[in-house]
């Protein structure tokens, strides 16, 4: 996983990073914050049942309460815990939210609370990018939790929110494939519709940073193979940086089939608010939500930029 080591790279070198832990008692997000501490990734902040936190760093790092990169401060419950991690972030305490064995709904409720949530103009989408040994490069694909039926101001939305986060890991101009299950417009798919439209778009200047072509079937998407094969001429087809998914189920497919048939490895983020949010399966793995923790700092670096750009 090279290009994960890459980013793990570029992570380490972001100084002043705060992480904002919610309902950090989960063994798979303490090994995560341990290992992010012994890649010298930031601080952390950990909101949620202060003892049995404790209990577990004690138990891998006792030197951690000793050198002040780890907080910890109880909280009565997930709710608590998601109010108190998401007001850290909103305050510029902290620099990235992190969610931890905690429901998505709670944690979501805080993020968009008008008073001290993160909310901003844009929607929220989920990110994921994933590499493995036997791919060519990474590729990300979007929106695989957030978004059940996105219509085609959503998907500009969506793209945009995927674009972000890779101009943020050194993708400069991104490749977009809005993904249909035929490469041709067909006016009774409507994934098919809204590729050529997001497309078109971009051509026209209205979806900027990136090139966009579709629709495109998964395989001429990512293999030159396939899109040579029918005939296919394009700067995105085979080449593809981002995947955009027509639809919640498909995205959620994709990102489970890459991961239990495809090896790969993955980091999954919430971009669309006003800092990152690390945002994993309570399934995946330690790795996963570290390789999802130098991801969101690398986004955090280029949100901050461009924030200090706007100003």
């Amino acid at each position: 996983m090279k290009f994960f080591e890459t980013i793990l790279n570029e992570a380490r070198q972001q100084s002043h990073v705060v992480i904002a832990v919610a309902a950090a008692e989960d063994q798979e997000v303490i090994e995560a914050v341990l290992t992010a501490l012994q890649q010298q990734l930031g601080r952390f902040i950990l909101y949620g049942n202060q003892e049995k936190i404790k209990k577990a760093i004690l138990q891998y790092a006792p030197e951690l309460f000793q050198d002040g990169r780890v907080q910890i401060f109880h909280s009565l419950s997930n709710e608590y815990a998601a109010k108190a991690a998401v007001r850290a972030v909103h305050l510029r305490e902290a620099t990235v939210l992190m969610k931890g064995n905690v429901p998505t709904a709670t944690l979501l409720k805080e993020v968009l609370n008008k008073e001290y949530g993160l909310r901003t103009e844009n929607l929220l989408s989920h990110v994921a990018l994933f590499d493995a040994p036997h791919f060519s490069k990474p590729i990300i694909v979007t929106d695989a939790a957030m978004n059940i039926a996105p219509g085609l101001t959503e998907k500009v939305q969506i793209l945009q929110n995927a674009v972000e986060v890779a101009r943020g890991i050194g993708i400069s101009i991104p490749k977009v494939a809005p993904i249909a299950a035929v490469e041709v417009v067909n006016p009774n798919m409507q994934a098919t519709m809204d590729a050529a439209a997001l497309t078109q778009m971009n051509r026209r200047g209205q979806i900027k940073n990136c090139i966009v072509d579709g629709p495109l079937a998964l395989d001429n998407a990512v293999s030159m193979e396939a899109a040579r094969h029918k005939g296919i001429a394009s700067e995105v087809a085979g080449d593809a940086d981002i995947l955009l998914m027509p639809g919640i189920e498909e995205g959620n497919i994709l990102y489970k089939s890459l991961i239990y048939f495809g090896q790969a490895s993955v980091a999954g983020l919430i971009d669309g608010a006003k800092a990152p949010v690390v945002f994993t399966s309570r399934s995946d793995s330690a790795k996963s939500k570290l390789y999802s923790i130098a991801l969101a700092i690398c986004a955090a670096k280029r949100a901050a930029n461009k924030r200090i750009w706007e100003e």
